[in-house]
């Protein structure tokens, strides 16, 4: 028995499954789309399509129509995003995106975009597939509602690597921060002109100053880690006179009382744009972090474009990606994100998208009354 009492509650909405699937012309994609989200959440431990077929069908025979829906059914993922981002949004108020990574471990070398990777957090080189996602911070909660898959090069220039993995033709690989920014992008355009701050701690991952340009010049409000030992100053300072963000803040950020035994330092920058046609702009910006009376110098520095609120009230939309990586693991645990069967691109991204609903659905519904 796979099916345990606390998990019985949580079922997807009838009306989040017709959003979801409602673009699909197959009446049987639609049914099989919806029986692989109730597996997700009804399924205790590993989310096999044999195990989630046996809970919610009562016969692992339907495990055949759950893999086939998943690898090889012809439908598209954007479209359930669209609808997933919107029902998320309509649930709850949204004060940021947040852009967070999601390590993948797995086993040889066939799965779509698997590759050797080392993780400074842990100290070791792991065989993963990476994604990218964007999650709507609703404050108790990280809602992921988009993903990118990173390929490395031996994923788009051999042919028949990139055939065994279903890659479309037209896909190629692209740097991290090129990822984070289609997903801001995307979401810009789904979200009918709504913005909010784009928050993200990518370092250990990617340069975040092309992302950081692409955003200012993009009309994007951003709060982003930034390393400390980043030289900044404008075009006019030459290269070798440049100042790290760190030595700025301590030479001259200004502090900022932000409760009992608490400091924060920041100073007034100049953020560099990129602008959709090529063209460069400049505008105003801040530095900042939180002062570490441990250690007597600053905590991880962050660079934002917003500067008509407090330093505070922003280093508390900073958290948003340590909520999203809590997010991350408990996807894992509970909601079979590690448990995908297949090796393929498009079966990757339904996968992620259904993870994602089921998620969204268990956790929204246990916020709202």
């Amino acid at each position: 028995m796979h099916e345990t009492p606390d998990m019985t509650a949580s079922r997807p909405p009838t009306d989040l499954s017709r959003l979801l699937f409602g673009h699909l012309h197959r009446s049987d994609q639609q049914r099989w789309g919806h029986v692989y989200l109730q597996g997700l959440l009804r399924t205790h431990g590993k989310k096999t399509v044999r195990r989630m077929a046996a809970v919610v069908t009562g016969s692992e025979a339907a495990s055949t129509s759950l893999h086939q829906f998943v690898n090889a059914s012809p439908w598209e993922w954007a479209p359930a995003r669209g609808e997933l981002a919107r029902w998320a949004a309509r649930s709850l108020p949204v004060r940021a995106w947040t852009l967070a990574p999601a390590v993948l471990p797995k086993r040889g070398d066939r799965s779509a975009g698997v590759h050797q990777r080392f993780l400074p957090e842990s100290g070791r080189t792991v065989n993963c597939q990476l994604g990218i996602g964007l999650f709507l911070d609703v404050g108790r909660a990280q809602v992921p509602v988009d993903w990118q898959l990173f390929l490395p090069p031996r994923f788009t220039r051999d042919e028949a690597v990139r055939d065994r993995a279903k890659i479309p033709a037209t896909t190629r690989t692209r740097p991290l921060w090129d990822h984070a920014l289609s997903l801001v992008r995307e979401m810009a355009s789904r979200s009918g002109g709504r913005t909010a701050p784009v928050v993200a701690d990518l370092t250990s991952l990617c340069d975040v100053d092309p992302l950081a340009q692409r955003l200012q010049g993009g009309g994007h409000s951003f709060v982003l880690a930034l390393p400390g030992q980043t030289a900044l100053g404008g075009p006019e300072v030459p290269p070798g006179k440049k100042e790290s963000a760190r030595g700025l803040l301590l030479r001259r950020g200004v502090r900022h009382p932000a409760g009992p035994g608490r400091q924060i330092l920041s100073h007034e920058t100049t953020v560099r744009g990129l602008r959709p046609d090529g063209e460069h702009s400049l505008g105003q910006g801040r530095l900042m972090a939180e002062w570490d009376t441990d250690s007597g110098r600053p905590g991880q520095i962050w660079l934002t474009n917003i500067t008509d609120r407090h330093p505070a009230e922003l280093l508390e939309l900073a958290r948003s990606p340590l909520g999203a990586r809590t997010a991350v693991d408990r996807m894992g645990e509970d909601f079979g994100l590690l448990d995908f069967e297949g090796r393929s691109f498009p079966g990757w991204h339904r996968h992620m998208t259904l993870v994602s609903a089921a998620y969204a659905s268990a956790t929204l519904e246990s916020m709202t009354p």
